[in-house]
């Protein structure tokens, strides 16, 4: 089994790769302050990388899953910040969007995705409920041809940048993961307010957001019965993305590592002449390699979302596997990657958001569990069919 990218593929991901290798790694400490890369994004847009999962009918490109992956996984190797950016317009709110809005919705806010002319932001945490979606309090009243939605959203990206929020959230008060729906919620509504900033360590700023008994039209009311297994699809593909960050996170520092071990000189000879260096290499390669495998393989399961067991592994073990390669990377550098003038510094805070968001180590962990317990029988292995 190998996995090789077609011609189309690799002519995409060289075009990527010159535009941030040349322009987005030399100033990616810019972003570091929170503010938000505006002028990558409108480079971007304008090699139509904004619209990698937005349908062709819509002025999009329609990717599959895995080129998405090959597209963020090069952008990551040059700036965390602009990667996350992307994993907005390429994740689970325009996949929502495309899947589930109605006509009108599509027609208006899709083109506008694909240009950069509308930054879409997913609502989900909130403050006393993360993964425990069946505990969620903010609430959808739907009342004749309008819904009032109240209630309050965390840690959430690109909330000023915003033009269109996907708020998960309950309906008519319905408990339990049954009662959870999806909500579209344009941006300047009235009653939506930013009530809190965060700065992350990774750079990017995120924020809490209430809504007070904003009043919106029905047909924004996406889903509004079995949300939450619809979103459990969706985030399906959101595995497979978040870890394709992680994955072009770790390629970097790796990179840099090799680089600075060869300049570097210690006792009269380079570190990288040292054997127990080369052994650090060895071992960082072999799990970049392994994490590759992993996703690759995941991501061509996606028709058109990924399988969830291959999908939950490959994020878990790529989210785990970047810090592994950062931490050696900033030893390698010895005291200089500590400073900000290494971008190894850099990359070693952004890998940690990996297993933090899209689903939590431990609830992946409990979810590829579960699935081998109940399902590994006398063949073992083989017998998961995901072979």
């Amino acid at each position: 089994m190998e996995f090789r990218i077609n011609s189309q593929q690799r002519d995409m991901v060289s075009t990527v790769r010159e535009l941030v290798q040349s322009e987005f790694k030399p100033n990616a400490q810019r972003w570091m302050d929170g503010s938000f890369p505006w002028d990558n994004m409108r480079k971007l847009a304008g090699i139509g990388v904004l619209g990698m999962t937005v349908p062709e009918e819509y002025g999009g490109l329609g990717l599959p899953v895995f080129d998405t992956a090959l597209i963020l996984e090069e952008i990551a190797k040059g700036c965390y910040i602009t990667a996350m950016a992307v994993l907005g317009e390429a994740g689970v709110q325009t996949r929502v969007i495309a899947h589930y809005a109605p006509a009108s919705i599509k027609e208006r806010i899709l083109p506008r995705v694909v240009t950069g002319d509308c930054m879409l932001a997913i609502c989900m945490t909130e403050p006393h409920a993360g993964t425990d979606v069946a505990n969620f309090r903010t609430n959808a009243r739907v009342a004749g041809d309008k819904v009032i939605l109240r209630g309050t959203k965390t840690l959430i990206s690109r909330v000023p940048e915003a033009g269109m929020f996907i708020v998960f959230t309950r309906v008519d008060g319905r408990p339990g993961r049954e009662g959870i729906g999806c909500i579209l919620v344009e941006g300047g509504t009235k009653g939506l307010e930013i009530t809190g900033t965060y700065h992350t360590m990774g750079g990017e700023n995120l924020y809490e957001l209430q809504f007070n008994d904003c009043e919106l039209p029905v047909e924004n009311l996406v889903l509004k019965e079995n949300g939450f297994k619809r979103l459990l699809t969706a985030f399906n593909t959101q595995r497979c993305l978040n870890p394709a960050i992680s994955l072009g996170l770790a390629e970097a520092a790796f990179d840099e590592a090799v680089n600075y071990v060869r300049e570097r000189e210690v006792f009269g000879r380079r570190v990288a002449d040292n054997q127990g260096i080369r052994w650090k290499l060895a071992d960082m390669f072999k799990d970049i390699e392994a994490g590759r495998g992993l996703l690759y393989r995941a991501c061509g399961t996606a028709n058109p979302f990924p399988d969830p067991f291959l999908s939950a592994t490959a994020k878990v073990f790529n989210n785990e596997m970047s810090v592994r390669v950062a931490s050696e990377a900033v030893q390698l550098h010895g005291g200089y990657g500590f400073t900000d003038d290494y971008p190894v510094s850099r990359i070693y805070r952004a890998v940690r958001y990996g297993s933090l968001g899209g689903g939590t180590a431990e609830t992946l962990r409990d979810l590829i569990g579960k699935k081998l317990v109940a399902d590994v029988g006398a063949q073992g292995i083989l017998g998961l069919n995901t072979y």
